[in-house]
C-alpha cells in the first residue's frame, strides 16, 4: 500500500512538474520564437502557449521601441575642428526570428554600428553645418543604421544628437564672431538711419528755400523751445541779425548823404 502512495505522489509530482515546464505566457508586446530540437519551427503570438518540454524552447522576443544612448564620441569635423557628440536612437524588432537568429546581441551591436555611423556622417559636415543642420544629419544617420539593420530584424525609428561640447578656444571664438557681426549690423543700421535724416533734412531745406517764413517759423519755435527752461541765455535768429545789420548800413548811407548835402 505504502508503495503504491509514494509512485503515486511521485508521477503526480512528475506531471506538475511537466505541466510547468509546458506552459509559456507570450506577453501582449512580446513574441516567441520557438525552436525544436534547435530548429525554428514557427513564432508564437501573446497569450497562453504551450510547448514540449525538453524538446521545445521558446524564445521571447520584446517588440516594444528602445532607447540607446550613443555614448559622447571625438570627431574631427570636415574643417578639422575637434568636437565630442553624443547622440541617442530609438529602434524596435519588427522581424522576431530574425534578430534571435542573424545576430548574438541586437543591442550591442546597434551600439557599436551607431557609433562608428556617428563619427562618419559628422566627420563629413563642417562644425557650422553640424550646429545649424542637425535635423539632416540625425535623418543621415537613422537612414544608415536602418539599411544596416533591415537584415537583423530591426527598425530604427529615431536618431538624435543629444548634445555637442566645443572646446573653449573655439566657444571664445564663435562669440567674437557673433559680438563683431553685432557691431556691423548695429554700423549698417546707423548709416542707414543717417542716410534716411539726410535726405529728409535736404527735403525740410527745399521746403524752406521756396518758402522763406518757413524758416522764420521754425525759428520761433526753437526760441519757444529753449524758454522754456530758465535760464539767461539769450539766442537771436540769424535774419534777425541780417536784418539788424542791413539797418545798420541804411543808416549809415542815410548819415552820409545828409553830410554831404
Amino acid at each position: 500500500m505504502v508503495p503504491m502512495v509514494l509512485i503515486l505522489i511521485v508521477v503526480i509530482i512528475v506531471v506538475i512538474i511537466l505541466a510547468r515546464m509546458s506552459i509559456r505566457i507570450v506577453q501582449q508586446y512580446e513574441q516567441g520564437v520557438l525552436f525544436r530540437l534547435g530548429r525554428v519551427v514557427g513564432v508564437r503570438m501573446p497569450g497562453l502557449q504551450f510547448i514540449i518540454p525538453v524538446i521545445d524552447r521558446l524564445r521571447l522576443v520584446s517588440l516594444r521601441i528602445v532607447t540607446m544612448p550613443i555614448q559622447s564620441q571625438g570627431i574631427i569635423t570636415q574643417d578639422n575642428v575637434s568636437v565630442d557628440i553624443s547622440a541617442v536612437a530609438y529602434y524596435r524588432v519588427v522581424d522576431a526570428v530574425k534578430s534571435v537568429v542573424a545576430i548574438e546581441n541586437v543591442e550591442a551591436a546597434i551600439n557599436q554600428i551607431a557609433q562608428t555611423t556617428l563619427r562618419k556622417v559628422v566627420g563629413r559636415h563642417t562644425l557650422d553645418q553640424t550646429l545649424s543642420e542637425t535635423e539632416r544629419i540625425n535623418e543621415d544617420i537613422r537612414e544608415i543604421l536602418d539599411v544596416l539593420t533591415t537584415a537583423w530584424g530591426i527598425e530604427v525609428t529615431l536618431v538624435e544628437l543629444k548634445d555637442i561640447q566645443l572646446p573653449q578656444t573655439m566657444k571664445r571664438a564663435m562669440a567674437r564672431q557673433a559680438e563683431a557681426e553685432r557691431e556691423k549690423r548695429a554700423k549698417i543700421i546707423a548709416a542707414e538711419g543717417e542716410a534716411i535724416s539726410a535726405v529728409k533734412l535736404g527735403d525740410a531745406s527745399d521746403t524752406m528755400m521756396a518758402h522763406p517764413l518757413a524758416l522764420q517759423l521754425r525759428n520761433l519755435q526753437t526760441l519757444v523751445e529753449i524758454g522754456v527752461d530758465k535760464n539767461t541765455t539769450v539766442v537771436f535768429p540769424a535774419p534777425l541779425m541780417s536784418t539788424i545789420g542791413e539797418l545798420s548800413a541804411f543808416l549809415a548811407r542815410e548819415n552820409t548823404a545828409a553830410a554831404e548835402s
